[in-house]
């Protein structure tokens, strides 16, 4: 795995070392590529819907 250095605020480590402790993740680094996988993923799936809306609209008006 290749290491990306990012800086966050106090708080948001915080937060990201509650869940550790917590148990819902094993360490900051999973939890971090688990938080990256779902951007990657939501951002994926709002571009499929803005295509989606595009076809749709393009089929009902016949847009060029």
């Amino acid at each position: 795995m290749e290491a990306i250095p990012a800086k966050m605020t106090r708080r948001l480590v915080e937060e990201m070392d509650e869940l550790v402790e917590d148990g819902w993740y094993a360490n900051r680094s999973e939890l971090i590529r688990d938080a990256v996988r779902d951007a990657i993923r939501r951002v994926h799936a709002e571009r499929l819907e803005a295509a989606l809306k595009e076809d749709v609209d393009w089929g009902l008006h016949g847009k060029d």
